[in-house]
């Protein structure tokens, strides 16, 4: 089977701007990638975000490109095995999003979903019995911006969606001012509602040391810091983790440490994972498994993708069995989109049995829609 590929570019406008470390961006703009073959399609978004460890958009571009000139006449299982090979990839989001799609046509086409699909394909999993069934949940964490810019309404409207987790960013804002935001953020907060702080690396060892100590008091209500430090050692990062009362957590400086990932040398207790930035779904996924068994917790987060991306995300967050909150409540920042979002109820998102990611596409016909029209081998 040779699937047909496409390159749909997207730019996709922001609600509010989105303010991190890094600075501000008001928009989203990438490639959806389509695999078809006769009547069915699968979908992968590649939207490149290199502060949280992807390629920039250049690449990416050259490297769909590319791909569609030198592997798009080849089959769906080659592309797959070409794909693989290429891990750790310099273009981590355009592989992953070309992954995905022929992922999301191959699950579709075998009737399954497409976490079942991940799962069953996993050469390290042993135990089939463990494999994850159709109507599987995952928590989610809200994404609330930077606290220090956190507004009421934003604030009340996570609360009545049944979100327990609440993300904001930090390290924007001079640390005595995130700080009184932290705690007066963390007063307001229901006893079962707990805090998740993203640093981007944006503080130095000592700052960080300062922080941790300063949150003591209310360190029952801080769930997690990701990516504190800029330069930091690992030594220097265990001592942190040591006297942390809460988990800190590695995310977009994974790739600086080579491939493959040693979960038994990692210094902190928790890994970000997005597929984007490690190259696609399944070495995201194997490298889940592999911490998890080294006892590290795994979440996996958005890159305030398309939904496109999100309901993949989804799909692989199901597959790594994680019950943490997962970054992947993001779409209320885009202002459009390219086809209905997940929906979420009680914090929760409630993954569907269709075959695939779930996906659909705005533009689809009525067949394409939620797999139908993409035959099941039985």
């Amino acid at each position: 089977m040779t699937p047909r590929l496409l390159l749909t570019p997207y730019r996709l406008p922001l609600r509010a701007p989105w303010r991190s470390a890094h600075g501000l961006r008001r928009e989203r703009e990438g490639w959806l990638v389509q695999a078809h073959w006769q009547d069915c399609c699968g979908y992968g978004d590649c939207a490149p975000l290199p502060e949280a460890g992807t390629e920039p958009s250049i690449a990416a571009a050259k490297r769909l490109s590319i791909w569609l000139r030198d592997h798009g006449q080849s089959s769906l299982e080659t592309q797959l095995a070409v794909l693989e090979r290429r891990i750790p990839s310099p273009t981590p989001a355009a592989d992953a999003a070309l992954e995905t799609a022929l992922l999301d046509l191959s699950a579709r086409l075998c009737g399954l979903p497409l976490s079942e699909s991940l799962v069953s394909g996993q050469r390290e999993a042993q135990d089939q019995e463990q494999a994850l069934k159709p109507g599987s949940e995952i928590e989610l964490n809200a994404a609330l911006g930077a606290v220090a810019d956190l507004q009421p309404d934003r604030l009340d409207r996570a609360l009545a969606v049944g979100f327990r987790v609440l993300k904001v960013k930090v390290g924007v804002a001079p640390i005595d001012r995130e700080l009184e935001a932290i705690r007066h953020l963390s007063a307001q907060l229901p006893t079962d509602v707990r805090l998740r702080l993203d640093a981007n690396r944006a503080w130095s060892l000592a700052t960080t040391a300062k922080l941790i100590d300063a949150l003591r008091p209310i360190a029952s209500r801080i769930e997690c810091l990701e990516e504190p430090c800029a330069e930091a050692t690992d030594i220097q990062l265990r001592t942190l983790q040591a006297q942390a009362p809460f988990a800190l957590a590695l995310d977009e400086s994974l790739p600086a440490r080579g491939w493959p990932l040693d979960p038994e040398q990692l210094p902190l207790r928790r890994l970000v994972l997005k597929p984007g930035v490690i190259g696609g779904l399944r070495p995201t996924l194997s490298l889940a498994r592999r911490a998890q068994a080294a006892g590290l917790e795994v979440v996996i987060t958005s890159l305030i993708e398309s939904a496109a991306g999100l309901w993949s995300s989804a799909q692989l967050a199901a597959a790594t069995g994680s019950t943490l909150a997962h970054g992947l409540a993001t779409a209320d920042w885009l202002a459009a989109d390219l086809g209905p979002t997940p929906a979420i109820q009680a914090g929760r998102l409630q993954l569907p049995t269709c075959p695939g990611s779930g996906f659909v596409h705005a533009d689809a016909s009525a067949k394409q829609k939620l797999g139908r029209g993409c035959s099941p081998r039985l």
